[in-house]
């Protein structure tokens, strides 16, 4: 596997011994992330990720990230990469800080890594035994803190899966680990409204808006309308279900809980405009506001 990584200024062997033991992204998890996906040579849909990163930054307080400094560092892996990388990550962590959960007075740390793995050809899902907490600090914040995630992530291994499926604290569908979820139900597409507690995915909203723009009846949830029991239909054939994210795109879950699952048509409509759209637009802008 190739794998290119850049820190602090300049690429470095993967290898390479980067992070500071007293670094906060390493010691308490204190700092953010994003993975994009690389679409012929192109990395998808950065201003989106990018801007997603300033709000996280902004909701942990660790000051604005340097928009451009990514921006020089994502060139030059992309440009190690030479064609091969599908998969960038970006983290930020909040730098050196004192052995305890306060900050100290560092710049923050920067790395980008560039990988060529495969996109996940099938999506295999349990539901999950743990509840999100649609009311923490870090709701809706992508950040580094993600040992939660690698326990579930784990469970559904344990099953047979590589996805676990998890309710908010008040039993209302959620999201994924590691994506968010999407239902074709009674002749329309619906997605767990962001009140939940899920990750606001750039493929969520991209998914929200390219297919409504072509005709698909789409949206959001309201608050509450979801409950996890819909997934019971869903293991009846009543409803369809998919994931969506950065590297799957839309994609249909094939198992719940170790049943077969057929995929819907109009999530398969869903998964066919995005992938249109993203060739087209590789770096689409931000939603207008309302």
């Amino acid at each position: 596997m190739t794998t290119v990584v850049w820190a602090e200024g300049s690429l470095h062997d993967p290898g390479e011994p980067l992070i500071t033991a007293l670094d906060h992204g390493v010691t308490v998890g204190d700092g953010i992330f994003e993975t994009m996906a690389v679409r012929d040579g192109r990395v998808f849909a950065l201003t989106r990720h990018l801007a997603r990163m300033a709000y996280g930054a902004d909701r942990l307080g660790i000051g604005p990230v340097d928009a451009d400094a990514i921006h020089g560092a994502v060139d030059e892996v992309m440009e190690a990469g030479q064609g091969t990388l599908t998969r960038l990550r970006v983290t930020v962590t909040s730098g050196t800080g004192p052995m305890g959960s306060a900050r100290g007075d560092g710049p923050h740390s920067l790395l980008v890594t560039g990988v060529d793995a495969p996109r996940p050809r099938t999506c295999h899902a349990v539901r999950s035994p743990w509840r999100r907490n649609e009311r923490g600090a870090l709701t809706g914040v992508k950040s580094t803190s993600y040992a939660e995630n690698a326990v579930m992530v784990a469970y559904a291994r344990e099953h047979g899966a590589d996805e676990a499926i998890l309710a908010n604290t008040q039993g209302h569908l959620c999201e994924g680990t590691a994506s968010n979820v999407i239902l074709e139900r009674d002749g329309e597409i619906v997605t767990p409204p962001l009140a939940s507690g899920c990750l606001a995915g750039i493929t969520r909203g991209l998914a929200l808006e390219w297919g409504a723009a072509a005709g698909i009846p789409v949206r959001a949830a309201a608050p509450g309308e979801l409950t996890m029991s819909v997934l019971d239909e869903v293991l009846a054939g009543d409803t369809h279900l998919a994931v969506t994210s950065s590297t799957r795109g839309v994609q249909h879950v094939a198992s719940l809980d170790g049943k077969a699952l057929e995929p819907g048509t109009m999530l398969r409509r869903l998964a066919a405009q995005f992938e249109l759209r993203a060739e087209q637009e590789p770096d689409p802008g931000l939603p207008r506001s309302k």
